[in-house]
């Protein structure tokens, strides 16, 4: 669902590096090695086929990627020409444990559920039950926008495509971390949200209205988005390890546990459980699982008993762009990279890749992180699975598939992703250097910190509240119970919230601002970090006194 940027942690885990395969030979122990494969509908390789979209010493290649990157465990899909490559696992469900990931391990996919929710809705509009440019107030009467010509004119195509108006994540902390909202409280507060451009005007990344597609499928299908996923989706493709819900009952299954980078190291984390954001990126799913459902993509809705799960017409209006993207150069040792066009389509980006259609999409939880590509023109599909935030891990990997199914002279994109990593690294410490450098730490608040307490409302998220306990200022957001953060003093009008789950990596300025007679009349908070994840969209706040 998030998109993080997750600094490199320089230390490396001896533990983590043990327990990480060099190559498929070093995977000996029947605890270590990956199960088979063993679902009907996933043939066996051809040897010639696997060459051609492996490259040699693959198992060494991922392991060294894991190493690189420090990633507990991976699942990897590789699909061609309507063949499993490859579905396997590599390295552990949780660090410091033995119990391997294999292809049967379920990880959370995170925003890559977006394509099943765009999916689903092209199987309602194939029976009639819904059209991509119809209102979505046809479906959903109570649905409001900001602006009532927005709420009007938004269609179901609108909802998929990352061109609302609303600024980059708007929404966000209504969603994540998990709020105490119901999913109709959530988009019933969508209407308070300022958009940040004209409609239909610019690309910014959106989660919310994912949730909003979610109810249009709800409402015309008479089953929740779960149930329709799961029965029209999942159990047809034969996914039958995937989960639509956050909430689902795992407990001694299979599961990859979450890990995120902290000062202290690579840590485990206890999986999200917010079901409100299922539609938006809910899924589990894994590394055999994502092969079936490449493959039914790749075949233009085919099932592997031939039947259809929905047809080719489907397959273009999910995967042509709709929404151009700004296309920017990318760093020097990822030339290989630059784009000729991006966009994003229904549930997908496309872009292309040596002169190639790419169809992908990413997706990021705490503690998961993930990647589906897919090249029409090749037959080819790959899916990386990890219990890590290091996008540069799955990148590795993936590129380096792509470059050997198109027969271009390999890259070692490990080094090239260390390299920009770690470049990314040194530049938010200078931003954070610059930052305490302006601070003015001489100075101190106006009023009492009594004063500052108290409860604040903001439009579109609701109450926050600013406690004095034990002589200092706690900040909490009422409606989301995981946010709960001591205030230090900063500069003048400016505290630091720091949050106590420190899990969260986003910790936040919070500047208030007095009237003449010293009366606070808004507080306004934006991330400390350049690093801290668009989700925490604080910036959209505008906090006022609740009235008394």
């Amino acid at each position: 669902m998030r998109k993080r940027t997750v600094a490199l942690v320089i230390a490396v885990l001896v533990v983590a590096l043990a327990l990480i395969p060099a190559s498929a030979a070093s995977q000996t122990t029947p605890k270590a090695a990956p199960r088979a494969t063993a679902a009907p509908a996933l043939r066996s390789p051809a040897t010639a086929t696997a060459a051609a979209v492996l490259p040699p010493g693959f198992d060494a290649l991922v392991a060294r990627a894991m190493k690189t990157f420090e990633v507990p465990g991976m699942g990897i899909a590789v699909v061609k020409d309507g063949r499993v490559v490859l579905a396997k696992g590599y390295g552990v469900r949780r660090l410091g444990e033995p119990a391997p990931v294999d292809a049967q391990t379920l990880f959370g996919i995170a925003s890559n559920t977006k394509a099943f929710t765009a999916t689903a809705l092209g199987l309602l509009v194939e029976e009639g039950k819904v059209a991509w440019d119809a209102p979505v107030i046809r479906y959903l009467p109570w649905f409001q926008m900001w602006d009532p010509y927005v709420t009007r004119e938004m269609t179901v195509r609108d909802l998929l495509v990352h061109r609302s108006g609303l600024g980059l994540g708007a929404g966000d902390l209504l969603i994540f971390p998990e709020s105490t909202y119901s999913r109709r409280e959530i988009l019933e507060r969508l209407r308070f949200v300022k958009t940040a451009t004209s409609f239909r005007g610019a690309y910014a990344y959106d989660n919310i209205l994912y949730l909003a597609a979610g109810e249009v499928i709800a409402a015309v299908s008479g089953r929740t988005w779960e149930d329709f996923v799961a029965e029209r989706i999942l159990k047809k493709v034969g996914m039958a390890g995937s989960r639509p819900r956050h909430s689902a009952d795992v407990t001694g299954m299979n599961v990859a546990i979450p890990h995120v980078s902290l000062e202290t190291g690579i840590v485990p984390v206890p999986p999200d459980e917010n079901d409100n954001m299922n539609p938006a990126g809910g899924i589990l799913s894994c590394a055999e699982d994502m092969a079936k459902w490449m493959l039914v993509h790749l075949g233009e809705g085919r099932l592997a008993d031939g039947t259809r799960l929905f047809a080719a017409k489907t397959e273009r209006e999910l995967t042509s762009l709709v929404t151009p993207i700004p296309i920017s150069d990318p760093p020097a040792e990822l030339a290989a990279q630059r784009m000729n066009f991006r966009g994003y389509a229904l549930g997908f980006s496309v872009n292309d890749y040596r002169g190639r259609k790419v169809v992908s999409h990413t997706g990021g939880l705490s503690g998961y992180v993930s990647r589906l590509v897919m090249v029409p023109e090749l037959g080819l599909g790959i899916a990386v699975l990890t219990n890590q935030e290091s996008d540069d891990a799955y990148n590795s990997v993936i590129y380096a598939v792509l470059d050997q199914a198109m027969g271009v002279p390999p890259t070692d994109w490990a080094q090239a992703y260390l390299k920009v990593n770690e470049r990314g690294i040194a530049g938010t410490a200078e931003a954070l250097k610059k930052a305490a450098a302006k601070r003015d730490a001489a100075t101190r608040p106006s009023l009492p910190l009594a004063d500052y307490a108290g409860t604040y409302e903001d439009a579109w998220y609701g109450p926050i509240s600013i406690a004095l306990d034990g002589g200092k200022l706690v900040m909490s957001f009422t409606k989301t119970p995981g946010m709960v953060g001591d205030m230090e003093h900063w500069s003048r009008e400016t505290f630091v919230v720091r949050w106590r789950d420190r899990a969260l990596r986003a910790d936040a300025y919070v500047t208030f601002t007095l009237d003449p007679d010293g009366a606070i009349l808004e507080a306004r908070m934006k991330a400390f970090s350049p690093d801290t994840d668009f989700s925490y969209d604080f910036q959209d706040l505008l906090l006022k006194p609740a009235r008394k």
